[in-house]
Protein backbone atom coordinates (compact mmCIF):
# COMPACT_ATOMS: atom_id res chain seq x y z
CA UNK A 1 0.00 0.00 0.00
CA UNK A 2 2.91 2.46 0.82
CA UNK A 3 4.54 1.78 -2.39
CA UNK A 4 1.18 2.45 -4.26
CA UNK A 5 1.10 5.58 -2.29
CA UNK A 6 5.12 6.50 -3.30
CA UNK A 7 4.23 5.96 -6.66
CA UNK A 8 1.08 7.92 -6.81
CA UNK A 9 2.33 10.48 -5.41
CA UNK A 10 6.05 10.43 -8.25
CA UNK A 11 3.18 10.33 -10.90
CA UNK A 12 1.45 13.46 -9.63
CA UNK A 13 5.16 15.19 -8.93
CA UNK A 14 4.90 16.98 -11.99
CA UNK A 15 1.32 18.14 -12.13
CA UNK A 16 2.14 19.50 -8.81
CA UNK A 17 5.41 21.72 -9.98
CA UNK A 18 3.89 23.21 -12.93
CA UNK A 19 0.27 24.09 -11.14
CA UNK A 20 2.46 25.61 -8.25
CA UNK A 21 5.06 27.75 -10.70
CA UNK A 22 2.80 28.82 -13.15
CA UNK A 23 -0.30 29.04 -11.05
CA UNK A 24 0.16 29.44 -7.07
CA UNK A 25 3.43 31.24 -7.22
CA UNK A 26 2.09 33.77 -9.42
CA UNK A 27 -1.32 34.16 -7.32
CA UNK A 28 0.58 34.76 -3.92
CA UNK A 29 2.72 37.11 -6.09
CA UNK A 30 -0.40 39.20 -7.22
CA UNK A 31 -1.69 39.04 -3.34
CA UNK A 32 2.12 40.74 -2.43
CA UNK A 33 1.67 43.17 -4.83
CA UNK A 34 -1.69 44.34 -4.34
CA UNK A 35 -0.39 45.44 -0.95
CA UNK A 36 2.26 48.07 -2.59
CA UNK A 37 2.51 50.64 -4.43
CA UNK A 38 4.64 49.14 -7.45
CA UNK A 39 5.54 51.29 -9.90
CA UNK A 40 6.46 49.67 -13.55
CA UNK A 41 9.58 51.07 -12.97
CA UNK A 42 10.75 52.09 -9.83
CA UNK A 43 11.05 50.51 -6.13
CA UNK A 44 7.67 48.87 -4.33
CA UNK A 45 6.12 50.85 -1.00
CA UNK A 46 4.22 49.10 1.01
CA UNK A 47 0.66 51.37 0.73
CA UNK A 48 -2.26 48.13 2.42
CA UNK A 49 -5.19 48.48 2.21
CA UNK A 50 -4.66 51.88 -0.21
CA UNK A 51 -5.03 49.90 -3.41
CA UNK A 52 -8.26 47.92 -2.27
CA UNK A 53 -9.74 51.43 -0.68
CA UNK A 54 -8.71 53.28 -3.74
CA UNK A 55 -11.14 50.27 -6.00
CA UNK A 56 -14.62 52.72 -4.60
CA UNK A 57 -13.23 55.69 -5.82
CA UNK A 58 -12.25 54.62 -9.58
CA UNK A 59 -15.23 56.19 -11.45
CA UNK A 60 -14.13 53.70 -14.77
CA UNK A 61 -13.53 50.76 -12.57
CA UNK A 62 -17.31 51.29 -11.84
CA UNK A 63 -18.72 51.83 -15.61
CA UNK A 64 -16.97 49.33 -16.45
CA UNK A 65 -18.08 46.42 -14.19
CA UNK A 66 -21.68 47.70 -14.84
CA UNK A 67 -20.97 47.23 -18.88
CA UNK A 68 -18.92 44.05 -17.81
CA UNK A 69 -21.84 42.59 -16.28
CA UNK A 70 -24.50 43.73 -18.88
CA UNK A 71 -22.16 41.76 -21.37
CA UNK A 72 -21.84 38.36 -19.45
CA UNK A 73 -25.43 38.23 -19.23
CA UNK A 74 -26.28 38.91 -22.77
CA UNK A 75 -23.31 36.64 -23.84
CA UNK A 76 -24.17 33.89 -21.23
CA UNK A 77 -27.97 33.71 -22.85
CA UNK A 78 -27.43 34.12 -26.23
CA UNK A 79 -24.33 31.75 -26.14
CA UNK A 80 -25.84 28.81 -24.26
CA UNK A 81 -29.18 29.21 -26.24
CA UNK A 82 -27.46 29.16 -29.49
CA UNK A 83 -24.83 26.49 -28.46
CA UNK A 84 -27.93 24.47 -26.64
CA UNK A 85 -29.99 24.57 -29.82
CA UNK A 86 -27.13 23.41 -32.08
CA UNK A 87 -26.47 20.52 -30.14
CA UNK A 88 -29.95 19.57 -30.24
CA UNK A 89 -30.01 20.09 -34.33
CA UNK A 90 -26.89 17.58 -34.29
CA UNK A 91 -27.75 15.24 -31.87
CA UNK A 92 -28.95 12.21 -34.01
CA UNK A 93 -27.06 10.67 -36.38
CA UNK A 94 -28.45 11.28 -40.11
CA UNK A 95 -26.79 11.90 -43.53
CA UNK A 96 -25.03 14.92 -43.48
CA UNK A 97 -24.70 15.48 -39.73
CA UNK A 98 -21.19 15.25 -39.38
CA UNK A 99 -20.72 18.01 -41.60
CA UNK A 100 -22.56 20.38 -39.91
CA UNK A 101 -20.82 19.11 -36.67
CA UNK A 102 -17.66 19.86 -38.02
CA UNK A 103 -18.60 23.03 -39.74
CA UNK A 104 -19.91 24.27 -36.11
CA UNK A 105 -16.55 23.76 -34.59
CA UNK A 106 -14.50 25.22 -37.57
CA UNK A 107 -14.77 28.56 -35.91
CA UNK A 108 -12.34 27.16 -33.10
CA UNK A 109 -9.42 26.57 -35.49
CA UNK A 110 -8.96 30.29 -35.87
CA UNK A 111 -6.88 32.41 -32.68
CA UNK A 112 -9.02 34.82 -30.78
CA UNK A 113 -7.08 37.54 -31.60
CA UNK A 114 -6.76 36.62 -35.32
CA UNK A 115 -10.54 36.44 -34.93
CA UNK A 116 -10.90 39.42 -33.32
CA UNK A 117 -8.42 41.08 -36.28
CA UNK A 118 -10.57 39.46 -38.85
CA UNK A 119 -14.07 41.04 -37.32
CA UNK A 120 -12.14 44.21 -37.44
CA UNK A 121 -11.55 44.20 -40.91
CA UNK A 122 -15.28 43.75 -41.61
CA UNK A 123 -16.19 46.45 -39.41
CA UNK A 124 -13.53 48.83 -40.60
CA UNK A 125 -14.57 51.83 -42.18
CA UNK A 126 -12.02 51.92 -44.44
CA UNK A 127 -12.18 48.78 -46.18
CA UNK A 128 -15.11 46.95 -44.28
CA UNK A 129 -18.35 46.28 -45.58
CA UNK A 130 -20.14 47.05 -42.18
CA UNK A 131 -19.03 49.97 -41.14
CA UNK A 132 -18.34 50.37 -36.87
CA UNK A 133 -19.99 53.72 -35.41
CA UNK A 134 -21.59 54.48 -31.85
CA UNK A 135 -22.55 52.45 -29.06
CA UNK A 136 -24.71 49.25 -30.20
CA UNK A 137 -22.85 47.92 -33.20
CA UNK A 138 -19.55 48.35 -31.12
CA UNK A 139 -21.10 46.35 -28.35
CA UNK A 140 -22.97 44.14 -30.94
CA UNK A 141 -19.64 43.54 -32.89
CA UNK A 142 -17.81 41.96 -29.64
CA UNK A 143 -21.06 39.42 -29.34
CA UNK A 144 -21.26 38.37 -32.43
CA UNK A 145 -16.96 37.80 -32.50
CA UNK A 146 -17.97 35.50 -29.56
CA UNK A 147 -21.20 33.98 -30.59
CA UNK A 148 -19.02 32.88 -34.00
CA UNK A 149 -16.47 31.43 -32.57
CA UNK A 150 -17.11 30.23 -29.45
CA UNK A 151 -21.19 28.54 -30.54
CA UNK A 152 -19.41 25.17 -32.05
CA UNK A 153 -17.16 24.68 -29.43
CA UNK A 154 -20.01 24.94 -26.65
CA UNK A 155 -22.04 22.83 -29.06
CA UNK A 156 -19.49 20.03 -28.65
CA UNK A 157 -19.51 20.13 -24.76
CA UNK A 158 -23.45 19.83 -24.68
CA UNK A 159 -23.46 17.06 -27.03
CA UNK A 160 -21.58 15.36 -24.88
CA UNK A 161 -23.85 15.22 -22.46
CA UNK A 162 -26.75 14.93 -24.71
CA UNK A 163 -25.48 11.86 -26.23
CA UNK A 164 -24.48 10.44 -22.78
CA UNK A 165 -28.20 10.46 -21.65
CA UNK A 166 -29.68 6.96 -22.06
CA UNK A 167 -31.54 6.08 -24.94
CA UNK A 168 -33.84 3.59 -22.97
CA UNK A 169 -34.91 6.49 -20.99
CA UNK A 170 -36.50 8.53 -23.57
CA UNK A 171 -38.60 5.29 -25.48
CA UNK A 172 -39.95 4.20 -21.99
CA UNK A 173 -41.03 8.03 -21.39
CA UNK A 174 -41.88 7.74 -24.77
CA UNK A 175 -44.64 4.93 -24.34
CA UNK A 176 -45.99 6.27 -21.04
CA UNK A 177 -46.91 8.94 -23.77
CA UNK A 178 -44.62 12.19 -23.22
CA UNK A 179 -44.40 14.86 -25.69
CA UNK A 180 -41.27 16.28 -26.85
CA UNK A 181 -41.43 19.02 -24.58
CA UNK A 182 -41.95 16.46 -21.26
CA UNK A 183 -38.75 14.58 -22.44
CA UNK A 184 -36.83 17.76 -22.99
CA UNK A 185 -37.65 19.51 -19.88
CA UNK A 186 -37.83 16.47 -17.55
CA UNK A 187 -35.04 14.19 -18.81
CA UNK A 188 -32.75 15.93 -20.94
CA UNK A 189 -32.15 19.09 -18.73
CA UNK A 190 -32.50 17.06 -15.45
CA UNK A 191 -29.92 14.35 -16.54
CA UNK A 192 -27.59 17.13 -17.89
CA UNK A 193 -26.99 19.58 -15.17
CA UNK A 194 -23.33 18.87 -14.48
CA UNK A 195 -22.60 19.44 -18.05
CA UNK A 196 -24.87 22.73 -17.98
CA UNK A 197 -22.79 23.97 -15.14
CA UNK A 198 -19.83 22.95 -16.68
CA UNK A 199 -20.61 25.33 -19.92
CA UNK A 200 -22.40 27.73 -17.73
CA UNK A 201 -19.46 28.64 -15.32
CA UNK A 202 -16.89 28.54 -18.21
CA UNK A 203 -19.48 31.19 -20.55
CA UNK A 204 -19.72 33.21 -16.87
CA UNK A 205 -15.60 33.21 -16.35
CA UNK A 206 -14.80 33.66 -20.11
CA UNK A 207 -17.55 36.89 -20.04
CA UNK A 208 -16.20 38.66 -16.98
CA UNK A 209 -12.43 38.23 -18.42
CA UNK A 210 -13.20 39.21 -21.68
CA UNK A 211 -10.07 41.61 -23.01
CA UNK A 212 -9.08 40.78 -26.90
CA UNK A 213 -12.22 41.37 -28.27
CA UNK A 214 -12.94 44.92 -26.98
CA UNK A 215 -9.17 45.51 -26.74
CA UNK A 216 -8.78 44.81 -30.67
CA UNK A 217 -12.53 46.20 -31.68
CA UNK A 218 -12.61 49.15 -29.91
CA UNK A 219 -10.30 49.79 -27.96
CA UNK A 220 -12.78 50.62 -25.46
CA UNK A 221 -14.54 52.98 -26.93
CA UNK A 222 -16.40 55.30 -28.03
CA UNK A 223 -15.80 56.88 -24.62
CA UNK A 224 -14.93 53.98 -22.60
CA UNK A 225 -18.51 52.62 -22.98
CA UNK A 226 -16.97 49.16 -24.45
CA UNK A 227 -14.27 49.21 -21.53
CA UNK A 228 -14.14 46.11 -19.32
CA UNK A 229 -12.84 45.18 -16.36
CA UNK A 230 -9.93 43.47 -17.77
CA UNK A 231 -9.16 46.51 -19.59
CA UNK A 232 -9.09 48.43 -16.52
CA UNK A 233 -6.95 46.48 -15.17
CA UNK A 234 -4.49 46.64 -18.30
CA UNK A 235 -4.89 50.09 -18.55
CA UNK A 236 -3.88 50.45 -14.52
CA UNK A 237 -0.66 48.43 -14.98
CA UNK A 238 0.96 49.33 -18.45
CA UNK A 239 -0.98 52.89 -18.85
CA UNK A 240 -0.78 54.59 -14.97
CA UNK A 241 2.51 52.20 -14.75
CA UNK A 242 0.67 50.93 -11.27
CA UNK A 243 0.69 47.10 -11.00
CA UNK A 244 -0.33 47.77 -7.29
CA UNK A 245 -3.54 48.87 -8.07
CA UNK A 246 -3.80 46.62 -11.01
CA UNK A 247 -3.11 43.72 -8.49
CA UNK A 248 -5.79 44.94 -6.39
CA UNK A 249 -8.29 44.79 -8.95
CA UNK A 250 -6.68 41.30 -9.94
CA UNK A 251 -7.99 39.92 -6.79
CA UNK A 252 -10.62 41.19 -5.86
CA UNK A 253 -12.30 40.29 -9.58
CA UNK A 254 -10.87 36.76 -8.54
CA UNK A 255 -12.84 36.35 -5.40
CA UNK A 256 -15.69 37.71 -6.99
CA UNK A 257 -15.40 34.76 -10.05
CA UNK A 258 -14.78 32.16 -6.85
CA UNK A 259 -17.91 33.21 -5.10
CA UNK A 260 -20.00 33.03 -8.51
CA UNK A 261 -18.25 29.91 -9.65
CA UNK A 262 -19.00 28.29 -6.03
CA UNK A 263 -22.60 29.58 -5.65
CA UNK A 264 -23.43 28.55 -9.45
CA UNK A 265 -22.58 25.03 -8.74
CA UNK A 266 -24.09 24.80 -5.02
CA UNK A 267 -27.45 25.72 -6.56
CA UNK A 268 -26.98 23.63 -9.47
CA UNK A 269 -25.92 20.17 -7.58
CA UNK A 270 -28.95 21.07 -4.75
CA UNK A 271 -31.14 20.50 -7.88
CA UNK A 272 -29.88 17.61 -9.32
CA UNK A 273 -30.01 15.93 -5.41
Amino acid sequence: MRRRAVSGALYATPAAVLVGLFFVVPLLLVAWMSLHRWPLLGKARFNAPANYTAIADNALLGDAALFTLKYTVLITVLLFAIAFGLALLVQNRRPGVGFFRTAFFLPMAVGFASASLLFLGLLSEEIGPVPLSGDSPALGSAVLLVLWRFAGFNMLILLTGLQAVPLDVYEAARIDGATRWQLFSRITVPLMRPTIALVLTMMITGSLLAFDQFWILTRGGPDNSTTSLVMVIYREAFVRLDLGSAAGISVVLLVLLAVVSSVQFAVLRRRSV
